[in-house]
């Protein structure tokens, strides 16, 4: 796409979709579009695109929800407004798979192609809208709908999956789940289809902790939520003061669930004691991990734990601003997540004064845009700030240099509705739970060929063959073939190793990893090499491409693997595979590179196949 900074002016519905945003333009703009006799009054880059850049995504998010794409006018008059060089919008816009710098159709529905989608027939469901349809990209017949295929939606408890967006003034999303192709026709006709159905959980909540509300109670009643024990902990964590809450959440030994399993409390001490402020609190919601949607469920039925929780951990480490980066393929947690947090500021829960104590916190929601590497924690710093979502290299850490250079916790949200527990109970009985190395429970995403689908939460030392019986095992009398742990950056375990326990110490000793908490399920009819090119796939086109290890790594082993699967072998592939893998491992800047080949290697090793 050519960019032209002068002459690409913005639609009237462009300029009202950012200035709805950003507010109305100051003075001298001259319609908001740049002119050479400005060019001394208005900079490009420098001390004030700083000021205003972490604008950006969300800027480019209000111009894709009402106009369905970004053209090059709505670029120059976002770079205007927030005074960034166009070269680095369209470098962040073209960043992210969810906003299109290409002409589309206000009515885009997204079909879900991942793990958990093709084990229950995505891929036929495609074959018939490519048959009936037209392939990904066609228009409807008026011109105003189209598809596209998708990496995981996070729905795999209710797969098949499809995300419908519809842009307009007032701009609408809605995921479909399970969804049949008729479904998707019926919506690409212009016909309204019910949506975001109510997610149930196949566990009774008397066997429920971290989940005990979700399904039970309004999720968006403040009243509700403090009923059921809500903002307890909160108040007790007040009592305790700052250090009293840290030195229970070392005791409880809570480790983060969000794959890398490093002690929270230890995390949080570090960045209470920096002296630098403003000190950042991130809530990192963008679990992009196929098979993963834990944190959806939490924040769709529970929002309120994950409001409380992150104010006792801006409390603890003296952070005022907290970001919830949040998954931009979850409509229905947006919406009531935004309308939680609105009702915690009326009540006085969040502001400048939390309940009248004397300290001031508050949480935005930073929504992401289609970019599995944004999970990783330096890659959120920078897709805060308005860059592209690339990791930084460590040191320096975030506790020391985070978000806007500043000492910042990063946890994931089920990491974080765990301290509403440790304080409940305390640290020493939290600790008392599970294991010694992997205290308190887990919640795990299951999904595929499981009868019952969903998240479960166990107490870590359970097996894994204990958890599949809880999912009401492989349905229709079909044998197990394997299970996927901990998602594409996991690994393959065969129908001979149940006997697992779930616990941090056990995987890394059977040298597989829990990761996110994936549990993904496939039976007899499953063709894992096919699964395996998906997975070898989905690297490659998620690799932010800043490191070549990975950039060429992702590449070479996806082709390496096709070669294999086509029957067009040249030598040895396999050890091809497994060189590129230990090159990754070693050289990659983040975890995306360093565990690309996980789960392709695990399938060589302990199922025997491409070989």
């Amino acid at each position: 796409m050519d960019i032209h900074p002068i002459d690409a002016e913005p639609t009237s519905a462009e300029r009202a979709a950012v200035d709805h945003l950003l507010g109305p333009p100051e003075s001298g703009w001259q319609g908001g579009v740049r002119r050479p006799e400005l060019d001394g009054r208005v900079a490009l880059g420098g001390h004030a695109a700083r000021d205003r850049r972490h604008e950006l995504l969300p800027t480019l998010w209000a111009v894709q929800e009402h106009i369905g794409w970004i053209s090059p006018g709505a670029l120059n008059y976002v770079s205007m407004r927030l005074t960034v060089p166009p070269a680095d919008c369209y470098g962040v816009a073209t960043f992210y798979a969810m906003l299109a710098t290409d002409p589309r159709p206000p009515r885009q529905i997204h079909v879900c192609e991942d793990l958990a989608c093709r084990c229950y027939g995505s891929d036929d469901l495609i074959a018939q809208l490519e048959e009936r349809f037209g392939p990904e990209g066609a228009l409807s017949d008026d011109g105003s709908a189209t598809w596209f295929r998708s990496p995981c939606l996070g729905q795999c408890d209710r797969a098949p999956a499809a995300l419908v967006s519809t842009a307009s003034e007032h701009p609408d999303e809605l995921v479909l789940a399970p969804v049949t192709a008729a479904t998707v026709l019926r919506s690409l006709a212009g016909e309204e289809v019910e949506g975001d159905p109510v997610t149930v959980l196949p566990q009774p909540a008397s066997e429920r902790l971290l989940l005990a509300r979700v399904g039970e109670i309004d999720p968006v009643s403040l009243d509700a939520y403090r009923a059921a024990g809500g903002y307890e902990a909160l108040r007790l964590a007040i009592q305790l003061g700052p250090e009293g809450v840290i030195r229970e959440v070392k005791d409880s030994k809570l480790m983060g669930r969000g794959g890398a399993a490093f002690p929270t409390g230890v995390k949080w001490e570090a960045v209470a004691r920096q002296p630098a402020r403003p000190h950042y609190l991130i809530c990192n919601a963008d679990e992009s991990e196929p098979g993963t949607f834990k944190d959806r469920v939490v924040i769709e039925g529970d929002p309120f734990s994950l409001i409380e929780s992150m104010t006792i951990a801006g409390y603890a480490t003296g952070c005022e601003r907290g970001y919830v980066y949040l998954r931009g393929e979850y409509p229905m947690a947006h919406r009531i997540l935004g309308a939680a947090l609105d009702e915690a500021r009326r009540r006085g829960y969040l502001g400048n004064d939390v309940l009248g104590e004397g300290f001031a916190f508050d949480i935005e929601i930073r929504k992401g845009a289609g970019a599995y590497i944004c999970g990783e924690e330096t890659a959120i710093f920078n897709s805060i700030e308005g860059f592209r979502g690339e990791p930084r290299n460590k040191p320096p850490f975030p506790v020391v240099a985070g978000l806007f250079s500043k000492p910042t916790v990063i946890n994931n949200v089920e990491t974080l509705v765990n301290v509403l527990r440790v304080l409940q109970e305390g640290g020493p009985a939290f600790a008392a739970e599970g294991t010694t190395d992997s205290t308190g429970s887990k919640l795990f995403c299951v999904s595929g060929h499981v009868a019952r689908p969903g998240v479960y939460e166990v107490d870590f030392g359970t097996t894994l063959g204990e958890l599949l019986e809880l999912a009401g095992g492989v349905p229709d009398g079909r044998a197990l073939q394997t299970v996927l742990l901990g998602g594409a950056a996991g690994g393959f375990v065969g129908p001979d190793e149940l006997d697992l326990r779930l616990t941090l110490e056990d995987a890394r000793a059977a040298k597989t990893t829990l990761g996110s908490g994936v549990v993904l399920v496939m039976d007899e009819t499953v063709d894992v090499p096919r699964m395996l090119m998906r997975i070898a796939a989905f690297f490659r086109n998620e690799s932010c491409g800043q490191c070549v290890p990975c950039r060429v790594g992702t590449v070479r082993q996806q082709e390496a693997l096709a070669r294999i699967v086509k029957g067009h072998a040249r030598g040895d592939e396999v050890e091809l595979i497994r060189e590129m893998g230990q090159c990754m491992r070693d050289a990659s800047i983040c975890g995306l590179g360093q565990t690309a080949s996980s789960a392709i290697e695990s399938a060589i090793d302990r199922l025997g196949v491409l070989r």
